[in-house]
């Protein structure tokens, strides 16, 4: 494993098949868990393709998740490390959920929203996933004990998990609008979260538990108002 990262996660030795048994499962919750983030992001930004450019959009923006993950693994524990870098990221996803709850909603709120290409939705799952990328990358580093092998097996099983997933949500987004509301609010609550657990914030204000949980329920209820607020506005020039 980078030394980056085994400075950063647990050394503990994998000596008994019940030590790797446990790792292993460790990593699957993990990635079932984190693949939730990252299959909302790319279900809203290809949910208004058309069937063939959704499944290349749900392809790309999947191996890019994957592949940043691997790229990021070699300096993600310097990245954290550094203030601003998780306040910024999580000021982003925030940007990105309320300008993705836009555009999947028409004038009426009912999940239509105008047309985009399959590189607008590239496009936004590569910013986002570089974003979370990096506290998915210390989890899964994390749970793998220091054995670079696990590492690999961990970032490897995501492809077909955000694959599944990001698909899944995809039409469940089509049958049911509301579910963009949903993922959306998702997207707030993991931005208040990487805000909130920034190195500058943890160390000027040490937050409470209960105070970080309270700023992502805001941010998930905020990014679904401040969508229905700037639909508002740009609904006149629309006409």
């Amino acid at each position: 494993m980078p030394a980056s990262l085994a400075a950063a996660t647990s050394t503990v030795n994998l000596h008994t098949p019940l030590d790797w048994g446990l790792a292993i499962l460790s990593i699957v919750l993990i990635d079932v868990v984190l693949a939730g983030d990252n299959a909302v992001v790319i279900a809203l930004a290809v949910r208004r393709l058309e069937k063939k450019e959704r499944l290349w959009g749900i392809i790309i923006g999947s191996g890019l998740a994957v592949a940043l993950r691997v790229g990021l693994t070699f300096v993600a524990s310097q990245l954290l490390a550094i203030s601003y870098v998780k306040l910024f990221g999580g000021l982003l996803i925030l940007w990105i959920a309320v300008k993705l709850l836009v555009d999947n909603t028409g004038a009426d709120g009912e999940g239509k929203g105008e047309a985009q290409s399959l590189w607008q939705a590239v496009w936004f799952i590569t910013v986002a996933d570089i974003t979370m990328s990096l506290d998915n990358v210390m989890a899964v580093a994390g749970a793998s004990k220091g054995s670079f092998g696990l590492l690999l097996f961990g970032l490897g099983l995501s492809i077909p998990l955000v694959v599944f997933t990001s698909n899944l949500l995809a039409k469940l987004m089509d049958r049911y609008p509301a579910v963009i509301y949903v993922g959306s609010a998702i997207l707030g609550k993991v931005g208040g979260d990487m805000i909130m657990t920034d190195r500058l914030v943890t160390e000027a204000f040490h937050p409470e538990p209960w105070l970080i949980q309270a700023v992502e329920g805001l941010l998930a209820l905020g990014v679904i108002l401040a969508a229905l607020a700037w639909r508002r506005v740009r609904r006149p020039a629309n006409r």
